[in-house]
C-alpha cells in the first residue's frame, strides 16, 4: 500500500470529507504490488475477507519466499496451499514466522491466534479423506472462524455420522469431504436445514477417476442445500463456509 496515499486518505476522513466506507471501497480498488513475476494483490481481504492465499505448486521456493514475504507484511495468518516440505524449509529459512501443516500441506506465515465465530462442521468420510478436510478445517480457522473437525463418519458406518447429529445441527455451515461414491453430503443434506459444501477428493478405486465418480454424485445429489467445489478443494470449501457463518453470526 503506497503511504502517500494512505496518508491522504486518512487526512480526508478526519476532516469528514471522506466516509470510512467509501475510504474502504476506494483501498479496495488500489493497484496491485507487482514483483514481475506475481502481481500480489495487498487489499483482496477488503474485498473477499481474506488475503490472497499462496498456491505453490509451479512456483519456485524463491517465489513463494517472495509472495508470502510481501503477503506478510501486511496480514497474519498468510496461507500457502500444497506446501511441500521443501517450500516449508526455505520459507523458514528465510526468517518468515511460519507453522508447517504436513497433513495438509499447508504452511501458515505469520501465524497469529484468531478467536473463531459460530460454527463450521468439517466432515469428513474416511481417513483417507484427512489431507483434504483438515486443509479445510486449517483455513476456515485462519479466516476466523470456530471449526469442529467429525472423523472417519461415511456412509459405510452410518450410525458413526448419526452420532454427530446435534453438532451437525448448531453449525452455521457443514463442509462433507468424500471420495469414493461421494455420498456424504447428500446423506448429511437429508438430515440438517444448514448448508451443506461437498468436496469430493480424489481417493477410491480405479472407477472412481480420481475424484470424478464423487464429483458427479455430488453434482447429481438430490438433497436439497448442497453446494459443490472442485475435487480435493478443501481451500475452496473453507472459504464458502466462511462466508456463510459469517452471515449467519452477523444476523443474530
Amino acid at each position: 500500500m503506497d503511504k502517500d496515499v494512505l496518508r491522504r486518505m486518512l487526512d480526508e476522513v478526519q476532516l469528514g470529507r471522506v466516509s470510512v466506507d467509501a475510504a474502504l471501497a476506494r483501498l479496495a480498488g488500489l493497484p496491485f504490488e507487482d514483483l514481475g513475476f506475481a502481481k500480489v494483490d495487498h487489499h483482496r481481504a477488503l474485498r473477499a475477507g481474506g488475503p490472497e492465499a499462496v498456491f505453490c505448486p509451479g512456483k519456485s521456493p524463491a517465489q513463494v519466499v517472495a509472495i508470502a514475504g510481501r503477503l506478510a507484511e501486511h496480514h497474519g495468518n498468510v496461507l500457502a496451499t500444497r506446501c511441500d516440505p521443501t517450500i516449508a524449509a526455505a520459507v523458514a529459512a528465510a526468517g518468515l514466522p511460519c507453522r508447517y501443516h504436513p497433513i495438509a500441506r499447508l504452511l501458515v506465515v505469520r501465524p497469529e491466534p484468531v478467536e473463531g465465530v459460530g460454527l463450521i462442521a468439517i466432515a469428513s468420510a474416511g481417513t483417507a479423506d484427512l489431507p483434504v478436510a483438515e486443509e479445510a478445517a486449517l483455513v476456515a480457522e485462519a479466516l476466523g472462524n470456530r471449526v469442529e473437525r467429525l472423523t472417519d463418519c461415511g456412509v459405510a458406518g452410518l450410525h458413526r455420522l448419526l452420532a454427530h447429529r446435534e453438532v451437525l445441527g448448531e453449525a452455521n455451515a457443514i463442509v462433507a469431504v468424500a471420495g469414493m461414491e461421494g455420498a456424504l453430503p447428500s446423506v448429511i443434506g437429508g438430515l440438517v436445514d444448514r448448508p451443506v459444501i461437498a468436496v469430493p477428493t480424489s481417493v477410491g478405486y480405479g472407477t472412481a477417476l480420481g475424484g470424478l465418480a464423487a464429483l458427479l454424485a455430488m453434482l447429481t445429489s438430490c438433497a436439497p442445500g448442497v453446494s459443490v467445489v472442485n475435487i480435493d478443494n478443501g481451500y475452496g470449501a473453507a472459504h464458502q463456509a466462511s462466508q456463510i457463518n459469517r452471515l449467519a453470526v452477523k444476523l443474530r
